[in-house]
C-alpha cells in the first residue's frame, strides 16, 4: 500500500474478490465476520439495510448477532422488538438475531476504552454466531470509530444525490470533479490504518447506492461519475442498493423484511414486493454471500 498523505488523502487500493460471509478475508482473524453498516448522515437506510442482511443470512441458516450503536435512536433495536411482537401476535416463527448490548462510555472515555467495550461484546458471542452486524450511528463518536476499525466488511448506504455524497467528498460545484475526500472518508481511512496496526487485517469497504430511481438523469450521471473517480482514490467498491419504495418503510412496524413477506403472503405478492425482494438478493450476491 502506498504511503498515506494527509494533504490529499490519496492512496492505492486493490479491488477485493467477492467473499462469502463465512469465508476468511483475514486469514489470521478468528471468530465471526464483522459487518458494519455505517454512514455519518441520517436517512441513508442503514437500519433497513442491516435488518435485511441479518434476516437474509438467518434464512440461509447462518448464526447472526446484531449490535445497535445508535443508543439514542435505536432504530434496529426497535425493528427487532416489532418483529418479536408481530411473531407473537400472529403465532408464527420468525428468525431473529441475537441482540448484543454495548455499554455506554462514561465521561472521559477515549478510543481505547471504546475498543475494549466493542471487543468485550464480541467475546460474549464466543463461537455462537457466524456474523455480527453493527448498525452504526449517523454521527462520529468513539464507539462508532472503534466498530469501524473491527469491520471485515464496511457497507455504506448512500442516497444517490450530491447532498449525501458530501460525507465522502468535496465536489467542485462548477466542474463536478472531486476536490478532496470529506470527513467520513477520512475517518474510514484512519480506521483502516488502526485495523492494519492491530491485527494486520483489512476492511472491504462497499458503498451502496441507495434509494435509486427518482433522481434526474443528468444529475444521476454526475453522481455516478464522481463516485467512480472517488472509489479509486479512497478505496471502496460500489454496489447497487434499494430503490425508493414505500414497502421498505411499511415493513418497519411489523419488524419484517422482504425475505419474510413471501412466506407470510403465501405467494400473494405485488410486483413491487417481488422487485424489492430481488434488490435484496442482488445486494447479498454483491456482498458475496
Amino acid at each position: 500500500m502506498a504511503p498515506y498523505r494527509l494533504k490529499c488523502l490519496r492512496f492505492s487500493y486493490n479491488m477485493p474478490t467477492p467473499l462469502s460471509m463465512n469465508s476468511k478475508q483475514n486469514p489470521t482473524k478468528a471468530g465471526p465476520r464483522i459487518v458494519v453498516v455505517g454512514n455519518e448522515k441520517g436517512g441513508s437506510g442503514k437500519s433497513t439495510t442491516a435488518m435485511h442482511i441479518a434476516v437474509s443470512l438467518l434464512r440461509d441458516g447462518a448464526g447472526v448477532a446484531c449490535i445497535d450503536l445508535d443508543q439514542r435512536q435505536g432504530t434496529i433495536s426497535r425493528y427487532f422488538e416489532n418483529r418479536e411482537t408481530y411473531a407473537k401476535r400472529n403465532s408464527i416463527l420468525l428468525p431473529t438475531p441475537e441482540m448484543v448490548k454495548i455499554e455506554p462510555l462514561g465521561g472521559g472515555a477515549n478510543d481505547e476504552d471504546a475498543e475494549k467495550n466493542i471487543s468485550h461484546a464480541f467475546e460474549t458471542m464466543g463461537g455462537k454466531v457466524d456474523t455480527i452486524i453493527i448498525d452504526a450511528p449517523g454521527n462520529d463518536n468513539a464507539l462508532s470509530r472503534a466498530a469501524h476499525s473491527f469491520a471485515d466488511i464496511l457497507l455504506t448506504p448512500l442516497n444517490d444525490s450530491f447532498i449525501d455524497l458530501d460525507v465522502l467528498a468535496r465536489i467542485n460545484s462548477e466542474t463536478g470533479k472531486v476536490e478532496r475526500p470529506s470527513h467520513y472518508a477520512e475517518m474510514v481511512w484512519a480506521q483502516k490504518l488502526r485495523r492494519a496496526k492491530r491485527d494486520g487485517g483489512s476492511i472491504d469497504w462497499i458503498v451502496m447506492r441507495n434509494r435509486l430511481g427518482h433522481t434526474e438523469a443528468q444529475n444521476k450521471k454526475r453522481v455516478e461519475t464522481a463516485l467512480d473517480e472517488l472509489s479509486s482514490r479512497i478505496g471502496f467498491r460500489q454496489v447497487m442498493g434499494f430503490s425508493e419504495r414505500v414497502i421498505f418503510r411499511e415493513l418497519f412496524l411489523q419488524g419484517l423484511t422482504l425475505m419474510d413477506v413471501v412466506e407470510i403472503k403465501k405467494g400473494n405478492l405485488a410486483m413491487s414486493h417481488i422487485a424489492a425482494r430481488n434488490e435484496v438478493r442482488t445486494l447479498m450476491d454483491s456482498l458475496g454471500t
